[in-house]
């Protein structure tokens, strides 16, 4: 059963609400249009899911120390940066439901303020002396720059294999999260077996949060309405990537043929996703994406069986089991 977040943030609730003002302070800014901009950002926060893996992962370790706010911030200041400069990339004028920030105030000014954020976090972990966690999530920020540029690659070609596939999102979704984990454990302790193992533990959640983004894109009996985005901006996934490989050399033709010429038209996005589904990539993803979520629950399993535990398996059936 998926448990709401209200549940799952228990054991951190009081630490994410002081977390939440350190992070606004650690927004603002003597500049009226920036200190006005950060603040919209903030109006428009998600669901924190990344702090969330900090906060439990450094309990699963020990107590919440000053550091565990400082690594709290450095990840979700550096993801927000990362968020801005996508739509700016992306030419996306919408997230989460609000405008981005390209949409109301231009791509010029919203690279500025991704740089200004990217600035702030890395001030956060120097002004507290965290070299650590700054090495930690700067290593995540390189590595999904990274994934974004070998993505880019690949779909040029279409010729991305599962193992391509998995070195991309390993790089541009998951080292993120493998950060805020393994930074949670590193602001409690200092055995860099325990750092590794959070470390481990969020890369396989990483890529098992990346491939239900990637199934949610077809749909499925859970999901509903496939969307049929990645079709359009020629992403190979692992739906389409098991269909392929799985095909007659004929379907092979057609598919990558529509894919590449015609991934605009809603009728031949249509058939790319209906080929998937009768291919059975559909079934095969979703159960790459369970076997990655069960390595994640044997790594958490060799923690010592607390609250914390209890909510970062909570967390990962909430981020695999979602539907939108």
């Amino acid at each position: 059963m998926v448990k709401s977040l209200d549940i799952i943030k228990g054991p951190i609730e009081r630490e994410l609400e002081f977390f939440e003002n350190r992070f606004r302070e650690a927004m603002r800014s003597p500049v009226p249009l920036l200190d006005k901009i950060t603040f919209y950002i903030v109006r428009r926060k998600g669901k924190q899911v990344r702090p969330m893996f900090v906060f439990l992962a450094a309990k699963l370790c020990g107590e919440v120390s000053d550091h565990t706010y400082t690594a709290a911030s450095l990840v979700e200041l550096l993801h927000t940066a990362t968020l801005v400069h996508d739509d700016v990339v992306d030419d996306a004028y919408e997230r989460r439901g609000f405008f981005s920030i390209n949409a109301l105030w231009k791509n010029k000014i919203a690279v500025l303020v991704g740089d200004y954020l990217f600035s702030q976090g890395m001030l956060v972990a120097l002004k507290n002396k965290q070299y650590h966690l700054l090495e930690i999530v700067s290593g995540a920020v390189k590595a999904m720059s990274e994934g974004e540029l070998l993505q880019i690659e690949k779909a040029r070609r279409l010729d991305i294999k599962e193992s391509v596939y998995y070195d991309i999102i390993r790089q541009k979704t998951a080292s993120l999260i493998a950060s805020a984990c393994s930074a949670g454990a590193a602001s409690i302790s200092k055995d860099p077996e325990i750092i590794e193992k959070m470390r481990l533990f969020g890369e396989k959640i990483g890529i098992a949060f990346q491939i239900r983004d990637d199934l949610m894109d077809f749909g499925d009996d859970d999901i509903g309405k496939p969307r049929g985005i990645d079709i359009k901006e020629k992403k190979m996934t692992l739906p389409l990537i098991y269909a392929l490989e799985h095909a007659s050399r004929t379907d092979r033709r057609r598919i990558i043929s529509i894919v590449k010429r015609h991934s605009t038209k809603p009728d031949k996005v249509q058939e790319v996703i209906e080929f998937v589904h009768s291919s059975g990539g559909i079934e095969y993803t979703k159960q790459a994406m369970y076997d990655y979520r069960e390595q994640a629950f044997k790594i958490l399993h060799t923690f010592p069986d607390v609250p914390a535990r209890q909510s970062l398996e909570d967390l990962v059936i909430f981020v695999t089991d979602r539907k939108k």
